[in-house]
């Protein structure tokens, strides 16, 4: 697979387009095609995330999305409700378009009504303008940000010709399980709706689902996978699933090191445990200990944190049996061994620090149970997450 240019728009079937107007935004991305979705696992759902499944569930099938910034339209009642089919008419009547074939997102604060007159007053200076550049995924990637201090997209093209390409936003209330987190990606490959559904199901596990930035889950998480079949070509479904997956963990990085305030991105391997299951819950445990984060922004070479976090996991572990180092890349420190602290001098603790200075730190955790293992990615928790998050609707 190699990188390409375009984002979304470089997949043949999409256009796309944005406006952001301070903290409100809207965007249209218009691409038909067999379609799939994963929703956020919070009792609480979000309006729009109750009107897509039911759209998608109906029909297999997605013409267009449509995404506002600024407001979650989330706890907001029958009203709440009425709004997101509003916003799917609305779509519908200014691109000709089938309404049950349209997806509805939003993002923003929860338990306030939607502005509809705003969106309704916007809508045709989005849809007038939909194109297939890559200034028009740009558009909508900027257009459905919220905290994002950057927009994420990430496009692909297979060695077989299909492409598969992503946009997403997210920063704060990160635990997707899912979690805010919004992602619509799209493919010009001939895929079914039955195995889109299994292979964003599975990719999403292994990506969206191992990241963290401060373990909230939002009630308006949710991705989208659309496959307007345009090049063709059907792949083979694992190439398929291996390259979906490859843009979803790539999406989740960018959330990741884009975290509310972060400065930098950590990474946990897991390896040795006894079942797959047992490396999430280890590797997720140590994304999400506000002490590994807080010990990681501050570089402090405070590596028992991390020991910590993998005892109250969950997992099957051993503390005999554990094995930890930390690295930047190429520069590695080893810090236990089979359940032995082998480095913890002067020399070791300075090596360590330097390694937390860097802007992607991977910590690396053997278990020493089995062959399971799991990824999971995090930020460090700064004095800005709580400053963004203490001043967020005001």
């Amino acid at each position: 697979m190699n990188f390409i240019e375009g984002g979304i728009c470089a997949v043949k079937g999409v256009r796309a387009a944005g406006i952001k107007t301070g903290k409100m935004g809207l965007a249209v991305i218009q691409a038909e095609g067999n379609a799939a979705g994963v929703y956020t696992r919070n009792k609480v759902i979000a309006a729009p995330l109750v009107v897509t499944r039911e759209h998608i569930a109906g029909t297999g099938k997605l013409a267009a999305i449509i995404v506002n910034s600024g407001n979650a339209n989330a706890f907001t009642g029958d009203q709440g409700i009425a709004s997101a089919r509003k916003m799917a008419s609305l779509v519908s009547s200014n691109l000709d378009l089938d309404e049950e074939l349209i997806g509805v997102a939003s993002t923003g604060v929860v338990g306030r009504q939607l502005n509809l007159a705003w969106i309704e007053e916007t809508l045709p200076q989005v849809t007038d303008v939909l194109s297939d550049t890559s200034e028009a995924s740009m558009q909508a990637a900027r257009a459905i940000m919220t905290t994002d201090t950057v927009p994420k997209e990430v496009a692909i093209e297979m060695e077989s010709g299909f492409r598969i390409a992503g946009i997403a936003k997210g920063s704060g209330m990160i635990e997707p399980n899912m979690g805010t987190m919004l992602a619509f990606v799209y493919t010009d490959a001939v895929v079914p709706s039955d195995t889109l559904s299994s292979c964003l199901r599975e990719s999403v596990d292994r990506s969206f689902n191992m990241l963290v930035v401060d373990g909230d889950t939002s009630t308006n998480d949710m991705v989208l996978v659309t496959a307007t079949g345009r090049s063709g070509i059907t792949p083979d479904t694992y190439d398929f699933r291996k390259g979906l997956e490859f843009v979803l963990t790539q999406l989740a990085k960018m959330i990741a090191i884009d975290g509310e305030g972060a400065t930098k991105l950590i990474e946990s391997k897991v390896t040795g445990a006894v079942t797959e299951e047992d490396a999430r819950l280890v590797a997720k445990a140590i994304v999400r200990s506000p002490l590994v984060k807080s010990a990681i922004f501050g570089e402090d070479p405070n590596w028992g944190r991390v020991i910590v976090a993998a005892g109250y996991s969950g997992a099957d572990m051993d503390q005999e049996k554990i094995s930890l180092s930390f690295s930047a890349g190429t520069e590695v420190v080893e810090l236990v061994k089979d359940g032995k602290v082998v480095r913890n001098d002067e020399e070791a603790l300075s090596q360590l620090k330097s390694i937390m200075a860097c802007n992607e730190i991977f910590i690396i955790t053997d278990l020493g149970m089995g062959h399971a293992n799991a990824t999971a990615w995090g930020c460090d928790l700064t004095y800005d997450y709580v400053r963004i998050n203490a001043e967020y609707t005001t």
